[in-house]
């Protein structure tokens, strides 16, 4: 069973998930933004040092607490490894308050009908009794849908719902973020067939199995509020896909009980190269604004 006080957390939705899961492929990237170069590190052992050393200076920030942040998502390593010699999870939970999440997914196949699905996870089991042991709450776990075709985008959803109700059975909350491609020409249609897919899913759940969902910022503003209010949603979250950090704030907050887990937008201004002190108010200033953006879809929620 979750823990409760993490759940209640969670519920909450007094602040936005940060998400610090870059893996595998995806890391020389966030390096390269971070301001590491490739020429800075030899082999994977480097690089992934490289990433834990990005991601516990912005754990250790003081921007960085569970006075604006309520979850964090790491990479299976980073979940391995130690923030001043403390278990990240333990980390995050005991010494600021923010609930652990752990990404599950081993990446993407190839696309097949407009839809990307994840890569099969033969050891699924085996992380999430790891997961549960390190203090974890959740799990979290992407693909993507990159056209509005209606067979790809069920099967899709059902991927991830049937390795959804696996997680569940681990003693784990779920987010499940069938992610639309910001780029993708229809992207409208997508949603709205994604949208009728996960309502189906939800009510086919019982009443304790429990999820959260991670979403793409719709074109419509509030098209996601029969999912936010279903029954077996603890909290809706947005991903900024490829949005910067001013365009995705501004979406947020014209979607009513939203909150935030962002990557990008997170990192966007962050450098390996700058002071503490340049460091901490570049991150302070993203927060501040990812915050204020999850708050008021969450106030205008609550009033609504």
């Amino acid at each position: 069973m979750p823990n409760q006080e993490q759940l209640n957390k969670i519920a909450s939705g007094k602040g936005f998930i940060a998400a610090l899961d870059q893996s595998g492929g995806s890391t020389p990237k966030a390096l390269a933004a971070y301001g590491v170069t490739e020429s800075e590190y030899n082999g994977e052992d480097e690089m992934f040092a490289k990433v834990h050393e990005m991601r516990s200076r912005i754990i250790t920030s003081p921007e960085f607490n569970g006075d604006k942040i309520v979850g964090a998502i790491l990479f299976e390593k980073t979940m391995d490894d130690a923030i001043n010699g403390i278990p990240t999870a333990t980390y995050l939970w005991e010494k600021l308050n923010v609930v652990p999440f752990l990404k599950v997914d081993k990446g993407l196949a190839d696309e097949e009908n407009g839809a990307q699905i994840m890569k099969p996870m033969p050891e699924l089991d085996a992380l999430c009794e790891r997961a549960v042991k390190a203090g974890v709450f959740g799990t979290k776990m992407r693909s993507v849908i990159n056209s509005a075709n209606a067979e790809g985008i069920a099967t899709l959803v059902a991927q991830q719902f049937d390795v959804g109700k696996q997680i569940i059975g681990n003693g784990l909350v779920p987010i499940i973020e069938p992610e639309v491609n910001i780029h993708a020409s229809d992207k409208a249609q997508c949603e709205a067939l994604m949208k009728a897919e996960i309502l189906k899913q939800l009510d086919a759940l019982a009443n304790d199995q429990l999820v959260m969902l991670k979403l793409t910022l719709p074109e419509e503003a509030n098209f996601y509020a029969e999912l936010i209010a279903h029954k077996n949603v603890i909290s809706v979250v947005a991903l900024s896909g490829g949005y910067d950090l001013e365009e995705a704030c501004n979406r947020l907050s014209q979607n009513n009980g939203m909150i935030a887990s962002f990557s990008r937008a997170l990192s966007n201004d962050l450098r390996a190269q700058q002071s503490a002190e340049e460091f901490d108010a570049a991150l302070g200033n993203a927060i501040s604004k990812i915050y204020d953006a999850s708050v008021a879809g969450s106030s205008a929620s609550q009033v609504a």
